[in-house]
């Protein structure tokens, strides 16, 4: 069963949690790394989606480069769904890209699961995961959060 912090309601926690996953996704597209350390545990680790672990460092490396507006086009996340067990909180959530190679456009989608551990009054993720999705699993556009073209936030 899922329950919130002691002294913080349901509804306050997943507020907190959706507002951090937002900064976590706005910090990869415009590559925030020091808004993104702020939100990483000192121990945190990144599962990539070829099963590779890569720690806080050589993560945050990646991330200063990791988002190209002109490579990728389109970037949105949904299906957003939050889970809470005391003081560990489970963020889950799907990416739909599409990155130009070659002059083509290749659109996908990936799964990610960011575990966060509340420490100190402050959530920081601990882990990230990915994971590729399948088509017959995409979720449907109706359960875009937010979306972004070309590293622009869309209304």
């Amino acid at each position: 069963m899922s329950h919130p912090p002691e002294g913080t309601s349901a509804s306050d926690v997943h507020a907190t949690l959706r507002a951090l996953n937002a900064r976590f996704i706005h910090n990869f597209v415009t590559n925030d790394v020091a808004s993104h350390r702020a939100i990483t545990h000192e121990d945190f680790v990144c599962i990539t989606s070829k099963g590779g672990r890569e720690g806080r460092a050589a993560y945050l490396a990646r991330w200063a480069t990791g988002f190209n507006p002109e490579v990728i086009v389109y970037w949105d996340y949904r299906d957003e769904r939050i889970s809470v067990f005391g003081t560990v909180a489970l963020v889950w959530a799907v990416n739909k890209h599409t990155i130009v190679r070659d002059g083509q456009e290749v659109t996908g989608m990936s799964a990610y699961t960011d575990t966060y551990l509340l420490q100190d009054g402050e959530w920081t993720c601990i882990q990230a995961q990915i994971t590729p999705v399948a088509p017959e699993n995409y979720p449907s556009d109706e359960t875009i959060v937010k979306a972004y073209f070309r590293g622009e936030l869309q209304g």
